[in-house]
């Protein structure tokens, strides 16, 4: 689809075409294009001030695009072009913010009751849906209580029954979990992908956080100086990140220059690290970026690998260790990172070899 015109669209659940926002001279968006299929959650995913936070605005209709198309569900919600604009409360949507955003004086059904009685339905519809919307979040036995009395995790569960008692076409989500501690937020993040699987609702969620990003989204859009850089599933942004810049970002491992030989074979600058002629690089490249995932280098005696380095650092996660190894000297070192199951201590000599599998290679700029 190359287009939307009149004010109507396809049948995914979203659908932006060459969407931009500016603020005067300005650009924090730019030639925003995607499709999201109904049913499906997306990510938006990137550093502060990258402007992702800024397009759910613009699918809340919070703003206004300065170009480009928004069709939710069918619908053409905005068009810069036609000055057409539906307003927020006209989209169909549910949104769950940062802060939790509930009225202290209320109880918790009456937080969650508030939008059915602003549509205007019905007391016995009004109470089957909020019974139905706080069992979903495994909260019905607090109906009563004020948010007061609620832990944090709590609060963010009432908000998201909040959004999904209307049975909205699309939920947003601004960053919900951040103000959570990480034990919390990795339980709520699990129980929150199993809501929407269960839910068949389609979604978009704002994150800082990779981890929830890819335990609750279908695809993920990274995001980079106000464009999606790339857009997959959380696999396929793991195995095949779209540049050294993702892989970075993403922290998929060390990305290294490396010149080829005339014998083809590469070498890593700065370390005495050599592949063989098989390894793939960019064709007829005389010099290319390649990124060392963490399980690229075996750590071996260093009496028996081809190459040698020292521990910088060395941190337990859990099942092992995540080490950085420095290889080189002086300005022309590079720190390599990779992970063991034996303890290392810093300081220690350790032999390295590469596996040429988990090698992603890059072109230079």
């Amino acid at each position: 689809m190359s287009g939307i015109t009149g004010h109507s669209a396809g049948t995914a659940a979203i659908e932006l075409r060459a969407l931009a926002f500016s603020y005067g001279e300005t650009a924090i968006l730019r030639d925003i294009g995607l499709d999201l299929g109904r049913g499906r959650t997306l990510a938006l995913l990137g550093p502060s001030g990258c402007g992702k936070t800024t397009l759910l605005r613009l699918l809340a209709g919070l703003l206004a695009p300065t170009a480009g198309t928004i069709a939710i569900g069918g619908r053409l919600m905005a068009d810069a072009r036609a000055r057409l604009f539906v307003p927020p409360e006209k989209r169909g949507l549910g949104m769950v913010f940062q802060d939790y955003a509930l009225w202290p004086h209320m109880s918790v059904a009456g937080n969650v009751a508030f939008p059915l009685e602003m549509a205007g339905l019905g007391r016995a519809e009004i109470e089957r849906r909020v019974t139905a919307a706080l069992d979903r979040v495994g909260l019905a036995a607090l109906a009563t209580r004020g948010p007061g009395d609620l832990s944090g995790g709590q609060q963010q569960r009432v908000a998201i029954a909040r959004a999904i008692v209307g049975e909205p076409g699309l939920l947003l989500f601004d960053e919900p979990l951040s103000n959570l501690d990480r034990e919390l937020r990795e339980a709520l993040a699990v129980d929150l992908a199993v809501l929407l699987s269960d839910l068949g609702v389609s979604a978009v969620y704002v994150t800082h956080d990779q981890s929830e990003a890819f335990t609750i989204a279908d695809q993920v859009a990274v995001m980079q100086g106000g464009a999606i850089v790339q857009l997959a599933e959380p696999q396929a942004l793991v195995t095949a990140p779209a540049s050294v810049e993702v892989a970075e970002f993403l922290k998929l491992g060390t990305v290294v220059e490396a010149q080829r030989h005339d014998d083809g074979s590469w070498q890593l600058r700065g370390t005495d690290i050599r592949l063989a002629s098989g390894s793939e690089g960019p064709a007829g490249a005389a010099r290319a970026r390649v990124m060392l995932g963490r399980k690229a280098l075996d750590i071996l005696a260093p009496e028996a690998a081809p190459a040698r380095g020292q521990i910088v650092r060395a941190l337990f996660r859990g099942d092992a260790y995540a080490l950085s190894v420095a290889l080189g000297e002086g300005t022309a070192r590079v720190v390599v990172e990779t992970v063991s199951e034996l303890r290392r201590g810093i300081g220690e000599t350790v032999g390295l070899a590469v596996d040429p599998r988990g090698l992603r290679w890059f072109p230079m700029n």
